[in-house]
């Protein structure tokens, strides 16, 4: 189309344009469309999380974890025993079981 043919074609719109009342139709029309992407992230984070899960037991997580807190503990015990304070390490682990606890919750 040529410049003209739009010129023309927007003139003849603009004299003919007609407004329609809505009467709250679109709003209804949003309110009863499914939320899919709430669905399809819900349905991503349970996969996700699934995953996580079977990698963890199938990778031996729990051993791994095990073995890091054995060697941390140990490596306290035989070079910082003597300037462990037992109140700040059990606040510590408080803190960072709430947060934990808390963004599960929050996640869901």
């Amino acid at each position: 189309m040529t410049e003209t043919d739009d010129k023309l074609l927007k003139r003849f719109f603009s004299e003919h344009k007609k407004e329609i009342n809505d009467n709250g139709f679109s709003r209804q029309v949003m309110k009863n469309l499914p939320d899919r992407s709430l669905k399809i992230s819900n349905v991503w984070t349970t996969c996700c999380g699934a995953l996580a899960l079977i990698l963890f037991f199938m990778l031996d997580g729990l051993q791994t974890t095990g073995d890091i807190l054995r060697e941390t503990v140990t490596s306290v015990i035989q070079y910082g025993a003597t300037n462990l304070d037992f109140k700040s390490f059990l606040i510590a682990a408080a803190v960072l079981l709430f947060f934990g606890i808390r963004s599960i919750i929050t996640a869901n």
